[in-house]
């Protein structure tokens, strides 16, 4: 492997400024036992190369719970779908001055189920226990929590990417 590849490169930016590029991209395989764990590895290592400690604890818990989602609920695509081959998972990560983008992609286009907004019961926050959750979308309600933002994309050969923003700068506090 070319070592020179693995080097972070220098981004031009308008106005002659620049930027270090900071990007990890992990493509890993639904039916592998390690397939959690190793875009958890991923995430805390590229976080701590960056000096983004603080937000090794909720990105790694999105990564899980987004990943999870994949291994437990991904049919792909009719036109993806290749007979005994494992099922692709792909994860990027992307750091901009003032966002951490998170990208889970699988080739499963049907939407996820996000949680909808209206069925929050602040009443029970302080003690919710896992009897009083909605039975799916239990996941996806706490990378809502943790992330800034949560959308989805279908991609244009087939499958989707859920994607998370965490804001660096301005968050509303929670890290």
């Amino acid at each position: 492997m070319d070592r020179a590849a693995l080097r972070p490169k220098v981004m031009a930016l308008p106005g002659g400024g620049a930027q270090l590029e900071q990007f990890r991209a992990l493509t890993l395989f639904a039916e592998s036992s390690d397939t959690v764990q190793a875009a958890r590895k991923m995430i805390r290592t590229a976080l701590e190369e960056w000096a983004l400690r603080a937000l090794v604890d909720d990105v790694a818990l999105c990564v899980s719970e987004l990943v999870g989602n994949v291994v437990h609920h991904a049919v792909p695509d009719e036109c993806l779908v290749v007979p005994g081959a494992p099922r692709r998972v792909d994860i990027t990560l992307t750091k901009w001055p003032k966002w951490l983008f998170l990208g889970v992609t699988d080739e499963d286009s049907s939407p996820p189920l996000l949680p909808p907004r209206e069925t929050s019961f602040p009443e029970l926050e302080s003690d919710l226990s896992e009897a009083s959750l909605l039975d799916s979308g239990r996941g996806l309600k706490i990378v809502e929590v943790l992330a800034d933002s949560l959308w989805w994309s279908l991609e244009e050969a087939g499958g989707k990417t859920v994607f998370c923003r965490f804001d660096l700068v301005g968050s509303s506090g929670r890290r």
